[in-house]
């Protein structure tokens, strides 16, 4: 039960969305097919089709709850008779339907009308399944904040009567960007998970390259050609970034053949196609980023003057500190660490990156590689304060013991 749920819940869920209409009478719909699957699998057996049996026991118990409100308050009769109706037709061309109904509901939660951070709390909440804590976590925000995105969401989507479908070919290209933006959101928590006891959420990164895939179906548009090439090739990482321990292991000290070379073909194949079609974007800059990383047998043998040139690129079309801080540690490998450094502060001063964890993690990497521990130790605390996976607080309360043991 524990599998299915995993692996069925939000796809149930997004479905009887679709069906019923409500994002709330959903999820408890949902619910209840999972407490009526707990008794009655563990007597007769697992059915073949379970997602299906859920979808429609779900379904059914959506109907007869109303029903059942219906008929202490004659004001939810009509109510009832609609829910019905619409579950019923939409019941019907389930099996015509070939567009995944996650992909649906992700158009629904990435709707124009709402704020972007309502759209992402929502796709988080309801697409991917995370607790308002666990995005919270992620968004360096407090639980109720994100609360109240999510109801304001579900008011506007219900208020507005904001459908639940993919939008036209027409409609689709202006709706794409918001899409892909939240999609490498939960990508990027699943690929370097903000907070917790895991370096990585395999299950976000997954279903964010499995709506990549969906989206590059339905529009062969090369944003989104690039954003699934950079979380492919991100993502053939995945083995070699920890150890049996859990522990941090930076790229420099990876080990590359546990690198996943499926994935970093097809990435690069897909950069490639990226990059003959124009308006080359930002996904598709830090693709070929990535790309090239992916090339070197090892962090000596990496293309450096490359990658900063594709991080001159990408500061131009997306000026942001984040990027202009990755670019200074590639400049740091092109030109060497006082280079670096020197361009990180300039970063530092304007006051953008103080509360940034990596940025003073950058920092103290630079000023240790110059031989200055004093300041790499006090560089290394500022970043370990502001760190919150558990990981990263190790590696970091690591290299501090380091530079103790070297005084």
């Amino acid at each position: 039960m524990d599998e299915v749920y995993q692996q069925d819940s939000r796809r149930v869920f997004a479905t009887l969305v679709k069906l019923l209409g409500d994002f709330d009478l959903a999820e408890e719909a949902m619910h209840e097919a999972f407490a009526s699957a707990l008794v009655q699998w563990s007597r007769d057996g697992v059915p073949e089709n379970p997602r299906a049996w859920l979808v429609s026991t779900g379904r059914f118990k959506a109907i007869d709850a109303i029903r059942r409100r219906a008929r202490l308050d004659a004001s939810m009769e009509s109510v009832a008779s609609r829910l019905e109706a619409t579950a019923t037709a939409n019941a019907a061309q389930q099996a015509l339907d070939i567009e995944d109904d996650r992909l649906r509901l992700i158009f629904t939660c990435c709707h124009p009308a709402l704020a972007h951070s309502t759209q992402v709390a929502l796709t988080l909440r309801e697409v991917c399944g995370l607790t308002t804590e666990e995005i919270a976590s992620a968004f360096l925000t407090v639980p109720p904040t994100i609360a109240q995105r999510i109801v304001r969401g579900k008011a506007k989507i219900r208020d507005a009567g904001i459908p639940y479908e993919v939008p036209s070919i027409a409609e689709l290209p202006d709706r794409l960007d918001s899409v892909l933006s939240v999609v490498y959101l939960v990508f990027n928590e699943g690929y370097s998970a903000h907070s917790g006891d895991s370096v990585t959420r395999g299950d976000l990164s997954e279903e964010a390259i499995r709506l990549g895939r969906l989206i590059l179906n339905l529009l062969a548009d090369a944003e989104a050609m690039g954003l699934l090439a950079l979380m492919l090739l991100q993502e053939s990482r995945r083995a070699a970034r920890s150890g049996p321990d859990g522990d941090l292991i930076l790229l420099e000290n990876q080990d590359r053949d546990l690198w996943d070379q499926g994935r970093i073909a097809e990435g690069r194949a897909l950069v490639s196609q990226a990059l003959s079609t124009q308006p080359i974007g930002v996904y598709t800059i830090q693709a070929a980023i990535a790309a090239v990383h992916s090339e070197a047998t090892n962090a000596a043998a990496t293309d450096w003057p490359q990658i900063v040139a594709l991080y001159d690129l990408l500061l131009r079309a997306m000026p942001s500190p984040v990027v202009a801080l990755n670019r200074a540690v590639a400049v740091a490998m092109r030109d060497g660490p006082q280079a670096g450094l020197d361009e990180i502060d300039a970063i530092m001063v304007k006051g953008d990156l103080a509360t940034y964890h990596l940025a003073h993690a950058a920092r103290a990497d630079l000023y240790r590689r110059l031989g200055r521990a004093q300041e790499a130790r006090a560089a290394y605390e500022q970043a370990l304060a502001l760190s919150r996976q558990e990981p990263e607080r190790r590696f970091l309360e690591r290299r501090i013991r380091e530079l103790e043991s070297t005084r």
